[in-house]
């Protein structure tokens, strides 16, 4: 199902209150005005929307024509004034000098093992995307299977998938352009390294699932988009279809739709025996599905509904025959893994094979004859191993606090691969024999700094309702809590999703320099299950942006820093965050950064998935959800007068997970009140919501950021 949050590497997916003062202290000589700032013009119109009988100006709506020329040469005159304001700005040029040294160490991928060959992704420092290695046994010589680099000049062509066929003859590989999250699909041939004719276009949510003889793969597509930009077109009516190797696309075969649930999409998962497809449908991004069965060898089946109810989610693990295991939150709001027999698949008959536990149950893979689950406890990663009858037999060894991923689904042998990393640990990949439990190191990268000079600590605090909330704290065992130290306060809280500990360049460089980098795991995450989740959404979502600001005051009452020092940061559904929080307390903070962030609230459900979101954030259809949604959203709530964060909204121009017109329409209406501090936006081109970005992109947008944030919290690098 589509979340929000784009996926990041596969390691990371890998985060007592005191007054404060009502008018921030200001660092000594940091410049926070912006009465030197010339912003380009734009025009209003006189565009009204109306909601429950309450009529809403949207003066900045032809900015939602994101290609006119009118909204190009917008677009390229902010570029100009935010280059200006940051080329005045002495930390990027060291930010950059740094972030291209600490960009530059080798990164490996986990691998998976196909027939006697191990396939993973390797960048060795700065190369714009990482290219995929194939090596002949585990110590094998590694080559160049497949190097992204050579499809576009500039590297903003990536890698979106990667799913070789069981028999490892053949590698579907998708790819993304410019950002976007439209997919080409494509069949390499992995003895000569030759890519087939083969070419499936219009795919978006969907990876290929390979038939068990390499005859072809299933994958779900949406129509081409037709009268208007496929950046912005609304996506619905997801069908599946079975591709046949050597034919093509227009010849494909329609397995699964319907016409009549047009926000349903198909996720196709084969049995491990080969001879069933499990079809899970999702419905946006509620944490609800459904499973359908359908056998491979008869096309003509009808599809048989195991679940046919949206109540509860349901990842399949594996089957033994018609002993089907799934993991589920049905009866368990932090999971547990049940069996169903599909020839008796009545509840009654169900079995329970691993109970739901205190701590949160994120994945589990079947690996030969053993389950491997994947487990958070107080956001931090752990890893137990269970018989396939589900009794423990025993716990992965993981090298400290930090995040592990991987543990690829096979059913034959004992060896699988797993990633681990922290904040200051970048992925290290380890060879696992799930029979004995003993763990090898496979692949670890050669370090640009000493991880021994740095501490991370995990702290809890009290939101406004009373609620514990946990927050990573991470900075230099020298870093002296007198609180006057610049501080980046990360959050995300929403669909879900869990932040957990993980290694980036980036925050690493905000630490050498003495910053301070805190991440909070709010209520609308997924690090407590079900319950907390739901706590975040709808028309709680206020809780979210409570919790945000009590881990604020939480560091500013010990001493970690002060609101003239701290800087909040978040992207996509975490840019919503940072923009909402920072308008809602403006006392709490020196600068704001909302990332490719959900900035109009009323009316994000009109473009491409935006529709899907409503599970988490409610709709403005509902009377009561739109008057929770109106209170917090950040392009509504913009006041004359108040002395707000210093901004810089970033958001890419190809970006079709969050329209770009977001931050365009919050950037002209923020500088519109013409704050005292700068309200800057940082326009990406070619660029999208971050999946797939180039190194080179990275860096200079960091740099970028950092410097900006360094500047208006006070960070100095002149020793640099």
């Amino acid at each position: 199902m589509p979340r929000i949050l784009l996926a990041t590497a596969v390691a990371a997916t890998l985060a007592a209150c005191a007054p404060t003062p009502s008018t921030p202290e200001q660092p000594a000589g940091t410049d926070t005005t912006s009465k030197a700032m010339n912003y380009p013009q734009a025009r209003t119109v006189d565009h009204f929307d109306e909601y429950h009988g309450e009529r809403i100006a949207d003066p900045y709506r032809w900015l939602e024509d994101i290609d006119s020329d009118e909204t190009l040469a917008w677009i390229e005159a902010q570029n100009r004034v935010t280059d200006g304001h940051l080329a005045t700005i002495g930390q990027r040029d060291a930010f950059r000098e740094r972030l291209t040294a600490l960009w530059n160490y080798e990164r490996f991928g986990v691998p998976s093992k196909v027939g006697d060959h191990y396939l993973y992704s390797y960048n060795d420092g700065l190369r714009n995307q990482p290219v995929i290695l194939i090596q002949e046994g585990i110590d094998g010589e590694p080559r160049t299977l497949l190097d992204p680099n050579t499809l576009s000049e500039d590297g903003t062509v990536a890698l979106s998938g990667l799913v070789p066929s069981k028999d490892g003859r053949h590698l579907a590989y998708g790819t993304s352009s410019g950002g976007s999250d439209w997919q080409e699909w494509r069949v390499l041939d992995v003895e000569n390294g030759q890519t087939l004719d083969d070419h499936i276009r219009w795919v978006k949510f969907s990876a290929a699932t390979w038939a068990r003889d390499g005859s072809g793969f299933w994958y779900g597509r949406y129509d081409a988009p037709e009268g208007e930009h496929a950046l912005k077109a609304v996506n619905k009516f997801q069908k599946l279809y079975f591709h046949r190797l050597g034919t093509a696309q227009d010849a494909d075969v329609l397995v699964y739709e319907r016409d009549d649930q047009p926000d349903w999409g198909f996720a196709p998962v084969l049995s491990d025996d080969g001879g069933t497809l499990l079809i899970s449908v999702w419905r946006g991004t509620e944490n609800k599905n459904l499973v359908f069965l359908k056998p491979v060898a008869d096309s003509t089946a009808p599809v048989v509904e195991l679940i046919p109810e949206f109540e509860y989610s349901y990842d399949f693990v594996g089957n033994t025959g018609n002993r089907y295991l799934f993991l589920t939150d049905d009866g368990a709001a932090r999971k547990r893994v049940i069996a169903i027999d599909i020839t008796r698949p009545a509840r009654a008959n169900w079995e329970e094979v691993i109970a739901e536990s205190d701590a949160t149950l994120g994945s589990v893979t079947r690996v030969g004859d053993r389950l491997v689950a994947q487990y958070l406890r107080d956001a931090a990663g752990q890893a137990r191993i269970f018989a396939l009858d589900g009794s423990l037999q025993g716990d992965v060894k993981l090298p400290g606090i930090g995040t592990v991923g991987g543990f690829d689904r096979s059913t034959e042998g004992s060896e699988t691969f797993f990633a681990f990393t922290s904040f200051i640990q970048p992925a290290t990949i380890h060879r696992l024999d799930v029979a004995t439990g003993e763990s090898t190191l496979f692949r670890a990268p050669k370090l640009p700094f000493d991880p021994s000079n740095y501490e991370t600590r995990q702290v809890f605090f009290n939101s406004k309702d009373g609620t514990r909330v946990p927050m990573f704290i991470t900075a230099r065992k020298d870093v002296q809590l007198d609180g006057r130290q610049p501080t980046i306060l990360y959050g995300y809280g929403g669909f879900d999703i869990a932040l957990t500990p993980g290694y980036a360049a980036y925050s690493m460089a905000w630490l050498e320099e003495g910053g301070i980098y805190a991440s909070v795991n709010l209520r609308g995450g997924g690090e407590y299950g079900r319950d907390w989740h739901h706590a975040g959404t709808r028309t709680r979502k206020q809780n979210v942006f409570d919790d945000m600001a009590a881990a604020a005051e939480y560091l500013i009452a010990n001493r970690y820093t002060s609101p003239a020092n701290m800087a909040i940061h978040g992207r996509s559904n975490g840019g919503l965050l940072a923009a909402a929080v920072a308008m809602q307390r403006p006392d709490l903070f020196a600068a704001s950064v909302p990332g490719v962030g959900v900035l109009d609230m009323l009316r994000f459900r009109e473009f491409t998935i935006g529709w899907a979101w409503e599970s988490d954030y409610g709709s403005v259809l509902d009377e009561d959800e739109f008057r929770a949604i109106r209170a917090y959203s950040p392009l509504h709530n913009i006041r004359e007068g108040v002395d707000y964060p210093a901004f810089l909204i970033t958001t890419g121009d190809h970006d079709d997970r969050v329209f770009p017109a977001h931050s365009f329409k919050y950037a002209a209406a923020l500088q519109a009140v013409n704050p005292p501090r700068p309200a800057l936006i940082r326009i990406d081109v070619r660029a999208g919501h971050g999946a797939g970005k180039p190194t080179a992109k990275q860096i200079a947008e960091w740099a970028d950021i950092l410097g900006f944030l360094a500047h208006h919290t006070g960070l100095d690098t002149s020793d640099r």
